[in-house]
């Protein structure tokens, strides 16, 4: 189990695993230091500008919150600050914490670190690395998706959906296939529980085929067939399975 502990410091306030053999400080989520020490390096593809850095609790992957859309023109990193459990940080960190103690597969949170600069703020994210690992989109790339991976990743969603867990940005940078073909969700940004319903479930599905086909699935003529059919199938087969599982407590509409 992930016990969180929090820490003010002079920059900013922490949260992070108190069970970590170190206590991470404010360099753990600065770049550059990583990288004058010889412990960093860029995720591969540049995932959502996440760096990978060799910490004194292992491997992790560094992400700093930056806005999208139209907001990044006016603050490309600043949020509203509303109190420290409403940063996107603390959020995503705690959500990870509850989802990883469930058996559910993502990366465990590390630390996670604000940042309040008056009425805004700054965020980071330590999670441990998942490695090696290749996206789907990557996989994709490489004309590597075959039913059995998409069987795979079906009943993985549906888990999380089962558990009544939305993700806000499903899509097929955000789903790693490790070494061993085991298949987890990684940048859990905005994600929350959520009470059951078919509408965001099949949102999240719909957001799913939507990155495919911007990475060029619609051009695939066996694509539906070899994958995205596949998985679908494996999704409501598991779902149904899980409809008598008990789901994490909680939730929003």
């Amino acid at each position: 189990m992930i016990q969180t502990q929090v820490q003010s410091t002079p920059g900013g306030v922490l949260v992070f695993d108190r069970a970590l053999a170190a206590t991470p400080d404010e360099r753990w989520f600065d770049r550059a230091w990583w990288t004058a020490q010889g412990k960093s390096a860029a995720a591969a593809g540049g995932r959502g500008g996440v760096v990978f850095v060799d910490t004194p609790v292992g491997a992790c992957a560094l992400r700093h919150y930056h806005r999208g859309g139209l907001m990044a023109r006016v603050s490309a990193d600043r949020y509203l600050w509303s109190g420290r459990e409403r940063t996107r940080a603390f959020r995503e960190f705690r959500l990870l914490a509850r989802l990883a103690d469930a058996g559910l597969p993502v990366p465990a949170p590390v630390a996670a670190r604000c940042v309040r600069e008056g009425v805004r703020y700054r965020a980071d994210l330590l999670t441990r690395r998942i490695a090696p690992a290749q996206t789907l989109a990557e996989r994709l790339a490489e004309g590597v998706l075959d039913p059995a991976l998409a069987a795979r990743v079906g009943r993985t969603i549906a888990r999380f959906h089962a558990a009544h867990v939305w993700h806000a940005d499903l899509n097929a940078h955000n789903i790693l296939v490790d070494a061993d073909g085991a298949i987890w969700l990684i940048d859990f940004d905005r994600g929350r529980l959520r009470r059951p319903r078919l509408a965001w479930q099949q949102a999240n599905l719909a957001r799913l085929r939507r990155s495919f086909d911007k990475l060029g699935a619609r051009h695939m003529p066996d694509f539906d067939s070899r994958f995205w059919h596949p998985l679908l199938a494996a999704y409501h087969e598991a779902l149904t399975q899980a409809g008598r599982a008990t789901p994490l407590q909680g939730g929003a509409p």
